[in-house]
């Protein structure tokens, strides 16, 4: 089905998804390839938990000119997480300064992933809305690790670009669930899986495209416009979803979309994430596109490109 942080790459790993190319029964499917999405910074060798603790360090003030550095114990985690779980919840704070929360909450959590031991500690103080969303995301991660595939060993033929305004892609969202009755959460938890909400672009012309992932047939069936424009790619993969049993039966349009359970079962925590808490959907926006290697995974920041 749909699919732009898709290309036919050896990537983060390799999922195949048949996607219907027309809305007749039983059509011949296509085939859709999704590396796996940056919704955690992957590490080179996953690990139950790492053995060496980080030496222990204050957590200084947000430098914002700066990239984000995660904390380095479970005490100042704790601090870290909690001020930036409630900045990304004041209206009041406005990018660029909300995307580099974005980004240290993306941070925070891959290094919760490598620290399990810390969860308590550093989840403990926060609300227990923030709570649940934090632990959704977590287990949303866990299961996206689950796909994982060989370490790929040249970077990919992508274009890293900007997010369109959060205000705009909900506004996007929003139109979609009028229209097909797909709830908004869902559409933001598939953007941010597949392309990091429209920041991957690929180079190539196969495979699949757009800020949704279409493949090309899937798309002559049921996009309208331009396939890599966020207001049409949203639409087109709500007008698929609908097709396919949603908002009735999510399971079964979200497996429609992409044929792995763990990937539906991400989708679902993001969603379920978003719906409790309206304003996760803020932290997510942030999140950045990093890339694994052999030498650990790499930072692709908006404007980089395949040479």
């Amino acid at each position: 089905m749909p699919s732009a942080f898709a290309i036919r790459v050896a990537s983060l790993a390799i999922v195949g998804a048949l996607v219907g190319c027309s809305p007749a029964a039983a059509p011949a499917p296509s085939i859709r390839f999704t590396p796996i999405p940056t919704a955690f910074v992957p590490t080179a060798t996953p690990t139950a938990a790492p053995s060496v603790v980080p030496a222990a360090t204050a957590t200084p003030a947000p430098n914002y000119n700066e990239l984000p550095a995660p904390a380095n114990d479970a005490a100042a985690l704790a601090t870290q997480l909690a001020m930036v779980e409630s900045a990304l919840r004041d209206p009041n704070v406005k990018d660029p300064e909300l995307a580099w929360l974005g980004h240290m909450q993306q941070l925070d959590y891959s290094r919760l992933q490598d620290y399990p031991e810390w969860k308590d500690t550093v989840l403990g103080p926060l609300p227990e809305t923030t709570r649940a969303a934090v632990n959704g995301s977590l287990e949303a991660g866990k299961q996206l690790r689950l796909l994982s595939g060989p370490i790929p060993k040249s970077l990919p033929d992508w274009k890293i670009v900007a997010p369109a305004p959060i205000e705009e892609l909900l506004g996007y969202y929003k139109e979609a669930e009028a229209e097909f009755g797909v709830p908004w959460y869902y559409l933001a938890s598939i953007h941010l899986v597949e392309t990091r909400m429209g920041r991957i672009r690929g180079l190539s012309s196969a495979g699949a495209q757009g800020p949704m992932q279409f493949m090309p047939a899937t798309w002559a069936s049921y996009g309208s416009g331009d396939i890599n424009n966020d207001h049409d790619s949203i639409l087109g993969a709500a007008r698929y979803l609908k097709a396919n049993g949603a908002p009735g039966n999510m399971q079964k349009a979200l497996f429609a979309y992409n044929h792995s359970q763990a990937y539906v079962n991400a989708l679902v925590l993001y969603a379920e994430a978003m719906k409790a808490d309206p304003a996760a959907y803020r932290g997510y926006h942030g999140w950045q596109v990093y890339y694994p290697t052999q030498d650990g995974p790499v930072l692709l920041p908006v404007g980089w490109i395949k040479e």
